[in-house]
């Protein structure tokens, strides 16, 4: 996993990790077996910021109602990086 497209997959942008932004924390939907160090790397590098800490949690997926057929969908794993005092991202000119 040395490419740090493959670790951050996307922002998650919700209200509530929108007002984790202004306090210099960032939420993203990694790769399932991307490790912190790795996770950190690859902030850093894609965004050039210094990484003070990274979270995990893994989501679980959830049971749906397809008919009369139960369907389970898939999880996922969720970084929140928090950067060192000072220093942003700007996720709205992401592509």
């Amino acid at each position: 996993m040395t490419d740090p497209r493959t670790v951050i997959r996307r922002p998650i942008l919700t209200e509530k990790s929108t007002r984790g932004n202004e306090v210099g924390k960032y939420t993203f939907e990694v790769a399932g077996d991307a490790t912190k160090p790795a996770i950190r790397h690859a902030v850093q590098q894609l965004f050039s910021v210094q990484v003070r800490k990274v979270n995990t949690i893994r989501i679980p997926g959830r049971q749906r109602r397809r008919g009369q057929h139960t369907v389970q969908t898939q999880g996922y794993k969720k970084a929140v990086v928090t950067l060192a005092a000072g220093q942003k991202i700007d996720l709205e000119t992401l592509t």
